[in-house]
């Protein structure tokens, strides 16, 4: 029996670290069915969903999303990994991986009736308990929590994040959430696309056409494109932190974007996603106990010296700074490569593991490398400023990081592309 969303406001901080907040009311289950017939509001929610099934229709599954529990030198904890099939979307590789038990499938979609009718949807389908595990309904819950409690801010809608349009439940148990179907591709699909056609343009050598002024320019849309790409991803952050709530899965797969051509980079706006680890940082949550999905942001708050709500307030956010550094490092290089010379996994071990994030030495050593040169003639705009903004994006005090808002005001992010 398919029930409207009870109190779409209900979080974590209102129940025991072990208590499940439930998308919608649960009913008897036959398996793989649906019961359409029936629904029945048990709250209000400011943001206003579509909770009757009869409501979309179902298109084309497009892969599945495999939720990861990641751990590295400093924050970069929950994360998502896309698998999709052979051609299509492109993959996050972490280190130091352990796979965990949710795995949730993707399909479009639209709304078949109402006000929204018509408009295209990308559902994110979560197994039921009996496939996914408690683990499963507390990851829906907390994404159906964040983003509306998000959308209900009153300072309106961010576009720099993903919008939910409703959702409903089976009598099987799996979550149904519906998204605003913004774009397909995800900011690491850019990067691949980009990486890829470097490979081919100069397997091609002298065949191809391209004179000193058409190369130049290429390079400058790129450049244009990815600072685009970072400001709208910094500002969902702000957004979010400004709410009082942590993003904690930030990573090339979780920004969607509406475009990949270059030229169209005017009309780029990036969007977050995957908020099903987000956590509530507001003083009164963090007062009142831990949840389940924030317990290792919270461990490792205690191991760097914060204790009090102020200084694991600070720590999360810091926490998800340094996520947005890796995000910005895999954007500075990437798209600048050929396909294979570098990729998020050896990225992040060169900047951690051989380095332990000391910017410059990383700068000297990939300026000796002739493959990795438009990377850094990316980050030495403005005498050297995007190396900069990296250091303090990654910076081993989470003390010395800046904020979201400082990020998107620093010179790097404001220059204008030469």
């Amino acid at each position: 029996m398919l029930l409207a969303v009870p109190d779409c406001f209900t979080s974590f901080r209102h129940n025991k670290p072990t208590t499940t907040t439930f998308l919608f009311q649960r009913g008897r289950r036959a398996p793989h069915s649906v019961n359409p017939t029936r629904t029945r509001r048990l709250g209000l929610c400011k943001a206003t969903l579509i909770t009757n099934s009869d409501s979309f229709e179902v298109g084309r599954l497009l892969g599945s999303y495999g939720f990861m529990n990641i751990t590295s030198y400093s924050g970069f904890q929950s994360g998502a990994d896309t698998e999709y099939p052979p051609g299509d979307l492109g993959q996050l590789r972490v280190q130091d991986v352990g796979e965990g038990n949710v795995k949730i499938s993707l399909y479009e979609g639209r709304v078949s009736q109402g006000p929204l009718r018509g408009t295209s949807v990308l559902f994110k389908v979560y197994p039921g308990q009996r496939a996914g595990g408690m683990e499963a309904d507390m990851m829906a819950a907390n994404e159906l929590n964040a983003h509306t409690f998000l959308q209900s801010s009153s300072k309106g809608i961010c576009q720099n994040l993903l919008i939910l349009v409703g959702g409903f439940e089976t009598k099987t148990g799996e979550q149904w959430l519906a998204f605003r179907n913004n774009g397909k591709y995800s900011a690491a699909d850019y990067a691949k696309v980009m990486s890829e056609r470097i490979s081919k343009n100069r397997a091609l050598g002298e065949q191809m056409s391209w004179n000193q002024f058409e190369q130049e320019l290429t390079i400058k849309r790129r450049r244009y494109f990815v600072l685009k790409l970072l400001q709208g991803a910094i500002r969902g952050l702000a957004f979010m932190h400004d709410q009082d709530r942590l993003h904690q899965s930030l990573g090339p797969s979780s920004v969607v974007l509406n475009t990949i051509v270059e030229r169209d980079a005017a009309y780029l706006v990036p969007r977050l996603r995957d908020l099903a680890f987000s956590v509530d940082i507001g003083y009164s949550s963090l007062d009142e106990g831990r949840g389940t999905l924030s317990e290792g942001l919270w461990r490792r708050a205690s191991a760097a010296g914060a204790f009090t709500p102020m200084e694991k307030r600070a720590f999360g956010i810091a926490d998800d700074i340094y996520e947005a550094g890796l995000l910005f490092a895999y954007l500075a290089f990437v798209p600048f490569c050929e396909a294979g010379i570098v990729d998020s996994l050896s990225l992040q071990r060169l900047l951690e593991s051989t380095f332990k994030l000391d910017v410059e030495a990383t700068r000297e050593y990939c300026l000796a490398d002739d493959r990795l040169l438009d990377a850094v003639k990316f980050l030495d705009l403005g005498d050297g400023a995007g190396w900069e903004l990296l250091q303090a994006m990654l910076n081993p005090d989470f003390r010395k990081r800046p904020i979201a808002e400082a990020v998107l005001n620093h010179r790097f992010m404001t220059s204008a592309i030469p």
